[in-house]
């Protein structure tokens, strides 16, 4: 339990110490910051991130923010660099190097490939006076603080104030063009995130697969109709095909004595709840979590009242929505 204590009194310490090197880099933030994201917001081309070691993983990480916020982005390794991929950059990209001494050795080739062929350079390090501020064309400096660890050499503290300069540079090129969920979605389609960004038009059915009758059927054909589609309930639509009803199995329940006598226009609830097939389908399942049902009629409200497609609970389940 004492090996306990001091393990919680390490973690909130680092935590602590990291969560205030952020608020320095904050208040810290120069018109450099600006100049960067107008050079990343004018490429023609893609973004290329670089870095070393721990700078390295990082720079993979904001390469992946970058490119599935709006902003093609990869990542270049600096020793795979020098060894060829040098020619995956071109004048028309940026580049964006990471490292907190500013010296890293691996980083040279790429550094004066750049120099050389005059390709834009964002450099992001915690020595104003490194080689790598020195030769870029913005410099971003990083408040020089101690990392976090007992012994203050393991990229601890620099680390994560880099991320959060790329998380920083991200959002402000998202918010600069308006990027949406539905953009998001676009770039990631897979997943939880994915998922929860899933419209109802791209999981319901349509055509044919959707379970509707006309108000003046017989139940005998709404029944076959309830059966073959396997919903276990019938939309009943007008003589325009606007949706005016629906029959579940309580509705059948309810006029159960004498049922086949009757039409489904006569046996349906009216008015039942819809959901408009550009909603997000989180929508959808919270309206059948209040209602208390299992599916929803998709209808544009711009269609007169038509019925675009049909939405089961099942559907959003498959989908990974709930």
């Amino acid at each position: 339990m004492a090996d306990h204590q001091k393990f919680l009194a390490t973690a909130r310490r680092v935590i602590t110490q990291e969560a205030d090197a952020l608020t320095i880099l904050a208040d810290g933030l120069s018109e450099s910051f600006g100049e960067a994201v107008a050079l990343l917001l004018n490429a023609k081309g893609r973004v290329i991130v670089s870095g070393m070691g721990k700078s390295g993983h990082i720079a993979r990480k904001i390469a992946a923010t970058f490119a599935s916020t709006g902003t093609p982005a990869h990542f270049v390794h600096p020793a795979e660099a020098s060894h060829g991929d040098l020619g995956m950059m071109t004048r028309g990209d940026v580049v964006l190097v990471l490292s907190n001494s500013g010296e890293t050795p691996e980083l040279a080739d790429l550094v004066a490939y750049t120099r050389r062929f005059g390709i834009p350079m964002i450099g992001v390090a915690s020595r104003p006076e490194s080689t790598l501020l020195q030769r870029a064309d913005v410099a971003v400096v990083l408040p020089a603080l101690k990392e976090a660890c007992g012994t203050g050499v393991v990229p601890t503290t620099s680390t994560t104030m880099t991320l959060a300069l790329g998380d920083a540079l991200a959002v402000a090129l998202m918010e600069h063009r308006d990027f949406t969920p539905e953009n998001f979605r676009e770039f990631h389609p897979g997943g939880k995130l994915g998922a929860q960004l899933s419209k109802v038009s791209d999981l319901m059915h349509v055509d044919s697969t959707v379970p509707l009758v006309a108000a003046e059927t017989p139940m005998s054909d709404a029944l076959l109709e309830i059966s073959q589609k396997g919903f276990g309930v019938v939309g009943v639509v007008d003589r325009d095909k606007r949706l005016i009803g629906i029959v579940t199995d309580g509705d059948l329940r309810r006029h159960m004595t004498g049922l086949l006598d009757h039409t489904a226009g006569e046996v349906m609830t009216a008015h039942p709840a819809t959901v408009a097939p550009a909603a997000l389908a989180e929508e959808a399942v919270a309206i059948m979590n209040a209602k208390k049902i299992t599916c929803l009629f998709a209808v544009d409200p711009d269609g007169h009242g038509q019925v675009s497609g049909f939405l089961h609970i099942h559907d959003c389940l498959r989908a990974g929505i709930v």
